[in-house]
């Protein structure tokens, strides 16, 4: 647990991309490092040993293995302050294309597993009575893209999840912050991360094939930088008034700026009509 100024982290998603970057930065501020990744192998590829640093396979899909980590989490550091809520991967392609089972599976890893991993850490959390959740969303979590409905509709998941989590847990001094990147150079985009609808409909054959290449160009060209968000997370972890969403990168605060914009203006153009539906006694 944290003396008041080295913290432990527990960080999903922590071989590679975000997950590794967050990682690294905890690491260099002094911090201890709880890094899970489903493969161990992959995990010790690419960290050096350290006593500040434990490495433990974990599929977030699974509640068991969940627990079993944060228990070992706490038995080797005291307790866990930060909790990093990164493991997902990208389900894109238009809707009609995407398998209903590809969809669950989205769901499954994307918000399921999130919340398996915060059930299993919240208790040792709310022992300690602190602690400090960074769940990862996206701008995607705001607004929705072409060719990532089932993406979108996840990460729309996880900010309701996460902000009425935060109105439950505060009680217990612990404060959830929803993080939302905009395009991050990482493997997001590439096969062996992303996946695409398989069921071709031919209406959508030249729209679908544009779309997803227009995602494919993004690839390894996108603005945000992993280490910088790794820096920012450390930094946010040390505030006492952390906020309840945190936009990442200027293409996220562009994005997130024109869609809450546009959202004022049709609540106050139909305003009139929304409170005519008020019952009249």
């Amino acid at each position: 647990m944290s003396d008041g100024k080295n913290k432990t982290w527990f960080i999903t998603g922590a071989s590679r991309g975000m997950g590794y970057q967050i990682a690294v930065a905890a690491l260099a501020a002094g911090d201890n490092v709880v890094a899970t990744g489903r493969s161990l192998d992959a995990l010790r590829k690419v960290y050096e040993s350290d006593d500040r640093l434990l490495l433990l396979a974990l599929d977030v899909c699974s509640q068991s293995q969940a627990e079993d980590c944060a228990k070992q989490a706490a038995a080797r550091f005291g307790g866990v302050d930060v909790l990093v809520n990164n493991a997902g991967y990208g389900q894109l392609g238009v809707f009609e294309e995407v398998a209903p089972e590809r969809i669950s599976a989205q769901f499954e890893t994307n918000v399921f597993g999130m919340m398996g991993v915060t059930r299993a850490i919240l208790p040792y959390m709310r022992q300690q009575r602190q602690g400090r959740i960074f769940n990862l969303s996206s701008i995607g979590g705001v607004i929705g893209f072409e060719g990532a409905s089932a993406y979108c509709a996840a990460k729309f998941a996880v900010e309701g999840f996460s902000e009425s989590l935060a109105a439950e847990v505060g009680q217990f001094g612990i404060g959830v912050t929803i993080v939302q990147p905009g395009f991050f150079r990482t493997d997001f985009l590439d096969d062996s991360s992303v996946q695409y609808g398989e069921q071709r409909i031919g209406d959508y054959e030249q729209y679908s094939a544009a779309v997803a290449e227009a995602y494919r160009s993004r690839n390894h060209q996108q603005a945000g930088d992993p280490a910088k968000l790794g820096e920012a997370l450390v930094k946010l972890s040390r505030e006492e008034n952390s906020p309840l969403r945190f936009a990442a990168g200027s293409d996220a605060v562009q994005y997130l700026s024109q869609a809450y914009n546009v959202r004022l203006s049709e609540l106050d153009n139909w305003a009139s009509l929304s409170v005519s539906t008020d019952l009249v006694e």
